[in-house]
């Protein structure tokens, strides 16, 4: 009998370490990902969550862009946003709420320049009257009549 025991606890042993193999602090569950073509950051006070271009003709088209303020007791705002190869012309209100979500996919912001084709990625720095400056590479997508980017205004 005793040497049943053993051999199955030979056995279980490593089969049942073969399930926590993956686990620790790097796991995939831990990881951020972004299952969308736009990019993100979440390092700073105000989250920058899926920013792209949306271009119907090469050299202008709508920045897209979300903002979470990570912040629960005090408001940010957009104060402006710079490009490389591209100047972007911002809209309208572009207050983030404590704790607060703000989307900007109404033409709140319109991008020139000739890094402003579809297919181009286009360095931008959102920055924020309280919290740091964010830069990123926002692709350029081309609006279509149909897809996921038709009801986007651009100019």
């Amino acid at each position: 009998m005793n040497v049943r025991r053993r051999i199955a606890a030979v056995v279980a042993v490593p089969v049942l370490s073969l399930g926590t193999a993956s686990c620790g602090f790097d796991a995939p569950t831990d990881q951020i990902y972004n299952p969308a073509v736009g990019v993100s950051d979440q390092t700073g006070e105000v989250d920058v969550l899926n920013v792209l271009i949306v271009s119907a003709e090469d050299g202008s088209g709508t920045l897209v862009a979300s903002f979470a303020n990570n912040d629960i007791e005090n408001d940010d705002a957009l104060s402006g946003v710079t490009g490389e190869a591209a100047e972007v012309q911002v809209e309208g209100d572009t207050e983030i709420p404590a704790a607060g979500y703000l989307n900007l996919s109404d033409g709140s912001l319109q991008v020139t320049g000739e890094g402003v084709t579809p297919g181009a990625t286009v360095g931008l720095t959102f920055e924020f009257e309280r919290a740091e400056p964010i830069t990123l590479q926002a692709p350029v997508v081309e609006q279509s009549s149909e897809g996921p980017y038709a009801d986007v205004p651009v100019s």
